[in-house]
C-alpha cells in the first residue's frame, strides 16, 4: 500500500512538470508585441540649429564729385581778358570781341572795333577816331569819338566831346554826346540821339526814333 502512494506521487509530480513545460512553451511561441519608437516631440527636443548667413558688406563705390574750378578768362582779339586794359599804340586800329566782358581802353585809337554781346568798354581816357560796333547790348564810354557806326540793338554810347557823324542800324540804341553832332543817320526803331551842342543834318528811317 505504501509503494502505491509513492508511485502516485511520482506520477503526479511528472504530470505537473509536463504541464509546466507545455505552459512555458506556449508562452515562448506566442507573438511578442512590437514597440514603435516615435521621434521625440518638437517641444521635448532641443531647438534645431539654423545656419543664418552672415550679412555681406559691399563697400559703395566712391562717388565722383567734381571739384569746383574757376573758369578760365576769355580772351578778346587784342589778347586781353576781363578787366584788362587795351592800349592803342601809335594810333593803330584795335579790335575787341567777346561776350559779357568789361575792357578798359587807353591811348589814341585811329579805329576801335567792338563786336560781341553784352560788352562794356571803358574808354573814358581814350581818344577814338572811328568807333565801329557790331553786336547787341554793347556799352562804350569814351573821352572823344570822331565817327560812330552801330549795327545792333540795345547799345549805349556816350562821348565827353563832340561827334562828327553817327550812323545807327538797329533798335533801341542810345547815343549821347556832350558836344555837338554834325550829322545823324538812323535805320531802325526806338533809337535816341542827343547832343548837348545840337544836331546838324539828320536822316531817319523807322519809327519812334528821337533826335534832339
Amino acid at each position: 500500500m505504501g509503494e502505491v502512494n509513492v508511485r502516485g506521487r511520482v506520477l503526479s509530480a511528472a504530470v505537473g512538470a509536463g504541464t509546466l513545460a507545455v505552459a512555458l512553451a506556449a508562452c515562448s511561441l506566442s507573438p511578442q508585441p512590437t514597440v514603435a519608437r516615435l521621434p521625440p516631440a518638437a517641444g521635448a527636443s532641443a531647438a534645431p540649429t539654423v545656419n543664418v548667413p552672415a550679412p555681406s558688406v559691399v563697400p559703395a563705390a566712391p562717388s565722383s564729385v567734381p571739384s569746383a574750378t574757376d573758369d578760365a578768362g576769355s580772351t578778346d582779339d587784342a589778347g586781353t581778358t576781363d578787366d584788362d586794359a587795351v592800349t592803342c599804340a601809335d594810333g593803330a586800329p584795335t579790335s575787341i570781341s567777346g561776350s559779357e566782358q568789361t575792357v578798359r581802353v587807353t591811348g589814341s585809337c585811329a579805329q576801335l572795333s567792338v563786336s560781341g554781346s553784352a560788352m562794356t568798354v571803358d574808354a573814358t581816357t581814350a581818344q577814338i577816331g572811328t568807333l565801329a560796333i557790331a553786336g547787341d547790348r554793347v556799352r562804350v564810354d569814351a573821352a572823344s569819338i570822331t565817327a560812330l557806326s552801330v549795327q545792333g540793338n540795345d547799345g549805349v554810347i556816350t562821348s565827353a566831346g563832340a561827334i562828327e557823324r553817327v550812323d545807327l542800324s538797329g533798335d533801341r540804341t542810345q547815343v549821347t554826346a556832350a558836344g555837338a553832332i554834325s550829322s545823324v543817320a538812323i535805320r531802325g526803331q526806338n533809337n535816341g540821339v542827343r547832343a548837348g551842342g545840337g544836331i546838324g543834318d539828320s536822316t531817319i528811317e523807322g519809327r519812334d526814333n528821337q533826335v534832339g
